[in-house]
Order: C-alpha cells, then sequence, then structure tokens
C-alpha cells in the first residue's frame, strides 16, 4: 500500500500531551504517527502575535533544512480535527540517554558535559546544570541562535538511539527582537568550526532564494530582516555569543 499523503489523508487523534503549554495531541495519518498542534489551541502570550506559532514552527523546519542538519523533525501545516495546525513526525527517543541533566554540583563529569550554571535544587541541596559536549548539539545551539529560539529546555532536546538529536517546540522562534533562551549554553565563547559557519552561510543564502520566499509566506518582513542580520553579526563573530539584554537567559522552567 502507498504512503498517505500526510497533507490530505485523514488525521485521527490518539491522545492529548498534558504537559505541553499549548493543545498538543498525538494522531496518526495511516500508520504515520504524528505531533497536531492547532492554532485553535494556541494561548495567547504577551510578546508573540496571536495565532502564529504553528507557523513559526514550519518555518524552524524551512531553517532546519536549509542547514542540512536535520535538527528539526518534519514539519508542516495541515487541516486537522480542530482546525488548521502544525503537524510533525514523531520521534521515539532513546529513554537511556539524556543529553542535558542536572547533577550534584560535586557530580559534574570531567570530560564530555559542558557546565551552564548553578542553583540549590528543592531541597536545599547545590546542584549543576550540564550538557553533552557533542557535535550533534553544538549544531543545535547554532540553529538556536539563528532562529533566536526563546525556549529551549532540556525536554525539547530529544535523545535518539543512533546519537543523533531532534529539537522540538519552536513555536517561541523568530521574534524581531532578540530572545534567546537556552540551556545550551555550554560553549560560550568558543569559536564557530567552518561546518557551523557553512551552515549559517547557507541560511544568509537561502534568504535571498527559496528559502526567503517560503519563509515570507510564514513570518513577517521585519522577521525576516531580524534573521538575516542575526546571520550576519554570528559570521563577523565568530563564536558562539554571551547572554545578553536584560531577560533571563535560561528558559523556566529548564525541563
Amino acid at each position: 500500500m502507498p504512503a498517505p499523503d500526510l497533507v490530505t489523508a485523514e488525521l485521527t487523534l490518539t491522545g492529548r500531551i498534558t504537559t505541553a503549554s499549548n493543545a498538543t495531541f498525538l494522531g496518526s495519518i495511516g500508520d504515520v504517527v504524528v505531533v497536531y498542534k492547532p492554532i485553535a489551541g494556541e494561548s495567547p502570550l504577551w510578546d508573540f502575535p496571536h495565532g502564529t506559532l504553528a507557523h513559526r514552527e514550519v518555518a524552524a523546519y524551512l531553517v532546519s533544512q536549509a542547514f542540512g542538519w536535520d535538527v528539526v523533525p518534519h514539519t508542516w501545516l495541515r487541516d486537522g480535527p480542530m482546525g488548521e495546525g502544525m503537524v510533525q513526525l514523531w520521534q521515539e527517543q532513546d529513554p537511556t540517554q539524556s543529553a542535558v541533566d542536572l547533577v550534584a554540583t560535586d557530580q559534574v563529569p570531567e570530560t564530555g558535559w559542558k557546565h551552564v550554571l548553578e542553583g540549590r535544587d528543592e531541597n536545599g541541596r547545590m546542584v549543576a546544570l550540564i550538557h553533552e559536549d557533542s557535535p550533534a548539539l553544538r549544531r543545535m545551539a547554532v540553529f538556536d541562535m539563528v532562529v533566536n529560539n526563546a525556549d529551549r529546555k532540556g525536554d525539547h532536546i530529544l535523545a535518539m538511539t543512533d546519537g543523533h538529536r531532534h529539537g522540538v517546540d519552536h513555536g517561541l522562534t523568530f521574534h524581531r527582537d532578540h530572545k534567546l533562551r537556552t540551556v545550551l549554553w555550554g560553549w560560550l565563547g568558543e569559536a564557530l568550526t567552518a561546518e557551523e559557519q557553512d551552515g549559517i552561510d547557507r541560511i544568509s543564502e537561502g534568504l535571498h532564494g527559496g528559502l526567503g520566499r517560503n519563509l515570507a509566506k510564514l513570518l513577517s518582513a521585519e522577521e525576516l530582516t531580524s534573521l538575516a542580520a542575526r546571520c550576519t553579526r554570528l559570521r563577523l563573530a565568530g563564536r558562539f555569543p554571551a547572554p545578553s539584554g536584560e531577560m533571563s537567559a535560561v528558559p523556566w522552567p529548564l525541563f
């Protein structure tokens, strides 16, 4: 049997993901398992235009594709049981792996991990936020800087069995103002690799072609101008930036 058309075939809901802040459902299109986020279920936000989060998720996928790093799973817009929304291929992560963790401050690994910050847990114990030091996670951090991700929580990083890392939940992206909030600050000040610089160049160049035309259907002209400016600043700096501005540099909760 041929694979169902992911845009027009029936989308059947099979459950609800109750931990999400917006209406988020698990569903299927034939045998294909998907996540469905209807625009009608988006909660109003003070700093993002209402009804735009699904479009930002699709825009994030398009930028991910242009990078060529497969950060964001296949994501598209389509109609569903609750109206138009974002649909994304479900990813079954490896429950034995974790790319981001909280550990006691005296148990931070000496190698293979990056230290982000320290604080006290609900019991008053000193803990450290750490994330793995891997090329896959570095690429995600570069992607987040480019799309201005305001909500890179630990649980928004899916650790796959083969070592790949997927990023999900990209509704809070592409704001015209600086909004970067992430748990992936471990490479602060480190130089971008040639591969990472080339990836940023692909986005800059793509904005003058097909990528730019497709993003213009999803984002405002002002947001596209800001996206281009972020790419330029990153290439000129040539390194991972430090947090800036008065807002928190990490999302809350962290996971």
